[in-house]
């Protein structure tokens, strides 16, 4: 029997609902394993402690586990490389830092590009960093360091969690706009640098917020500025680097993404589980502590931000002609 129009219309809508259908049940039944989410420094840093974060959110939250597997070494491209090579089916996602916005420019020849390669997912937070220092230097403010500086030319080593991190642009950044000459040692992650700024192996550094700001209010490091333009709550007696040095900003952007071709719909619930967490009172208080402005928002609003930053972080490569060792 022929359908009549009417009929064969109605047929037409039925196998063009099939496919949102089947979209919609793979995200209702996402996720069926347990997720890993790769971060690209050792344990104890700010990305760990954020992903950390994340991970026990979702895991309650989607009702498997989220899984952390740490990744150092190549300024975070050991982990970005291990993410992007993984199976685009939302089961592997990139605890994203400001690294991955600067080695673009940091690296001649890389195996894939970030923004290309890459699906943003959510934003989680921006946090401050803080100019600390080891209290064995003699400095109390950002004129006293750069005094005691330029009358100790070299003789200061500045750590970082890896060249092209934000911990270590900040620096340059500082090094460029004051003239000051400092000498750079980068580490395989914010914690070991960490460890040998507490044991005086290095004076200064450019910590993010939420791995500095235990120390700083034990009184086991000294902070003198925070790097955003405006004074941190978390820490409302710190002035900014800008008040002393103008023009002088700079933070640290974190985030989820995943693998490019992962399916929208799986992108689409993980970021919204994610703003539920940053719009959660526990959670909120929990970022605030550690320093964080958080940045819910849509996938697009943070491929934006990942946009931006890695335009500006591009200036501060070329200009200060930093290479990778």
């Amino acid at each position: 029997m022929t359908p009549t129009r009417r009929q064969f219309l109605h047929l037409a809508a039925g196998a063009g609902a099939v496919p949102a259908v089947s979209r919609n049940a793979r995200a209702q039944a996402y996720p069926a394993r347990p997720v890993r989410i790769i971060v690209g420094y050792p344990s104890g840093g700010s990305n760990d402690i954020l992903a950390r974060l994340m991970a026990q959110w979702l895991s309650e939250r989607m009702g498997q586990q989220f899984v952390i597997e740490n990744r150092p070494g190549a300024g975070s491209n050991i982990a970005t490389e291990a993410a992007v090579r993984a199976d685009p089916d939302g089961y592997t996602l990139l605890m994203v830092s400001a690294a991955n916005m600067s080695n673009a420019a940091l690296y001649d020849k890389l195996s894939y590009n970030f923004i290309r390669d890459f699906a943003p997912v959510a934003g989680v937070m921006r946090v401050p960093l803080v100019m600390e220092v080891n209290p064995s230097i003699p400095a109390k403010t950002v004129p006293e360091f750069i005094a005691y500086a330029k009358a100790n030319p070299g003789k200061i080593n500045f750590a970082s969690g890896g060249i092209g991190t934000s911990i270590h642009l900040s620096g340059e950044l500082f090094k460029m706009m004051t003239g000051i000459e400092m000498q750079h040692v980068p580490y395989r992650g914010n914690g070991p640098a960490l460890t040998d700024l507490l044991g005086g192996q290095v004076q200064i550094m450019f910590d993010t917020m939420p791995a500095a700001i235990g120390y700083v209010r034990a009184g086991q490091l000294r902070a003198l500025a925070v790097t955003t333009a405006m004074r941190s709550e978390a820490l409302p007696d710190i002035p900014t680097v800008g008040e002393y040095v103008p023009g002088y900003e700079a933070s640290s952007l974190y985030g989820v993404a995943a693998p490019s071709s992962t399916p929208a719909e799986i992108v689409d619930r993980l970021n919204r589980e994610i703003n539920a967490a940053l719009a959660d009172p526990a959670m909120k208080t929990r970022l605030a502590d550690l320093g964080g402005i958080v940045i819910a928002g849509s996938p697009a609003d943070f491929g934006k931000l990942i946009a931006v930053e890695t335009d500006k972080w591009a200036k501060v490569i070329r200009t200060g002609n930093i290479k990778p060792q």
